[in-house]
């Protein structure tokens, strides 16, 4: 089906104007070295992939407003992870499967074409409950040969395609290729209420049967969205965004999780099931994360620094300038120990402008710190006045005053501390500790700029003025 229609064309030059506008706006709290848009709403990171030498990062973005609305995917590419090149939205909900919005999904490379299976969403007007009637989310495909340009798209499955105890709820199919045949995850929520991923099998990209559904031993969660399996090594790995989990703790305390799992079995065979869950993330914002593989073997990670859904817990200040809402660094996802580790990719290092370790660090918003310790009893960091890191008692926590913007503080138990590495932002916080073992990403709102400080407990200090991402 042919896409390059009057809608479809409107919609683009709508964006475009719509960013010209925001040309100039105030750059209060905007980011310097991560991901955003140029106006309006981003969340999800989708159709992450490496093609013909050039990485190419998709977003759920909505131009029109600063809450989600009608998503297109947002595009950039970029050769080094340093300097990118913003190109127009790449899908925009112009048939009548995906009118309410494209939403997530994925990119595979085969046979020197970019493939991009997403979720067309489609809310009908009445009266419906959405969750059981009412809505359509959509499995629909678009191809592309250079990566820039998608001739069509092709409608593959609908809700009555999928299993009769789903709900409407089906959505964020990941699609990868895995020994010479064709697979694809989709998040899903049952009528009895409960979350899991099922798993279909093609041979040829375009029909799909269904082969398995992984589900927890115990019911976790009524929906799991953006589901995203892949393979390090020997081990079999399930990264999902469960709804719906208490708090234990210092565990799931945001209003929704993201984390992985470890898969017993084949993922293609009936029996396998879906390990513990591990929180990838100990921050306030994050969710939806997505990973690829490059061509020199990497598996690098990208999340939404955000979350959906968050209005009754706190806020985002940078709502007021028109925008919302960015992508995280991306990160170099390995095992060691039986541990997941986060690493921060070794490109940002090229982003380091100059030691500023012992010099005024008044006024820059844009820094990378690596601080060391031999296993303190307890510490502090200090991070623009406001934001706190302490460990003490066997517990790292992160915590914010007013910059917070309603975000207090969020802990992990850790039985010692030898390294912390930040990446923060004009309005971000990354942490990374003990060679990222636990991660903490968070958004804040400093209204000054005094640098960071640690006490007298670390052994170690160093840090370096960032640049920001260069655009061409």
């Amino acid at each position: 089906m042919k896409f390059n229609n009057i809608k479809h064309k409107n919609l683009l030059q709508t964006a475009a104007l719509l960013e010209k506008a925001a040309e100039g706006r105030p750059s209060k709290w905007r980011q310097l070295f991560h991901i955003m848009p140029k106006t309006g709403w981003l969340n999800d990171p989708n159709g992450l992939c490496e093609f013909k030498g050039e990485y190419h990062i998709f977003y759920q973005y909505s131009p029109f407003d600063t809450k989600p609305g009608t998503n297109f995917w947002g595009h950039y590419k970029t050769k080094d992870f340093i300097t990118y090149e913003y190109l127009p939205p790449a899908l925009c909900c112009d048939q009548n499967f995906d009118c309410h919005g494209v939403y997530s999904g994925s990119a595979l490379i085969d046979e020197g074409k970019m493939y991009l299976y997403y979720t067309g969403n489609v809310k009908q007007l009445g009266d419906f409950d959405y969750i059981n009637n009412g809505r359509e989310h959509n499995l629909v495909l678009a191809v592309s040969e250079d990566g820039l340009t998608f001739d069509d798209k092709t409608l593959l499955m609908k809700n009555s395609d999928y299993p009769s105890d789903c709900t409407c709820h089906v959505r964020d199919p990941k699609v990868f290729k895995y020994n010479d045949k064709f697979y694809m995850i989709l998040g899903s929520r049952t009528t009895d209420d409960t979350g899991e991923v099922l798993v279909y099998e093609s041979d040829n990209k375009t029909n799909w049967r269904l082969v398995n559904r992984l589900r927890t031993a115990e019911k976790f969660g009524y929906m799991w969205e953006c589901p995203d399996l892949f393979f390090l090594g020997d081990k079999q790995i399930l990264a999902f965004s469960p709804q719906d989990i208490e708090a234990e703790g210092f565990k799931y305390n945001n209003v929704y999780q993201s984390g992985w799992a470890f898969i017993k079995g084949s993922f293609t065979e009936e029996g396998c099931t879906v390990g513990e869950f591990n929180e990838l993330d100990r921050g306030f914002d994050f969710y939806a994360p997505q990973s690829f593989e490059t061509s020199d073997g990497r598996r690098i990670m990208i999340g939404w620094l955000g979350l959906p859904d968050l209005e009754d817990y706190y806020s985002n200040p940078c709502e007021e300038f028109g925008w919302s809402h960015c992508l995280t660094i991306p990160r170099e996802i390995s095992f060691k120990d039986n541990k997941l580790i986060q690493s921060p990719i070794r490109e940002y290092e090229n982003l380091r402008e100059s030691d500023i370790t012992s010099k005024n660090q008044n006024g820059i918003k844009a820094f990378e710190a690596l601080i060391t310790y031999n296993n303190p009893e307890k510490t502090e960091i200090t991070v623009h006045s406001d934001c706190k890191i302490t460990y003490e008692n066997k517990a790292l926590t992160l915590s914010f005053g007013k910059s917070g913007a309603g975000r207090k503080s969020r802990s992990v138990s850790l039985e010692s501390l030898s390294k912390i590495r930040i990446f923060c932002d004009s309005s971000s916080i990354e942490i990374f500790v003990n060679g990222g073992e636990e991660v903490f990403t968070s958004r804040f709102y400093p209204e000054s700029y005094s640098g960071i400080t640690p006490d007298e407990n670390c052994t170690g200090f160093k840090v370096w003025k960032l640049k920001g991402f260069e655009y061409k």
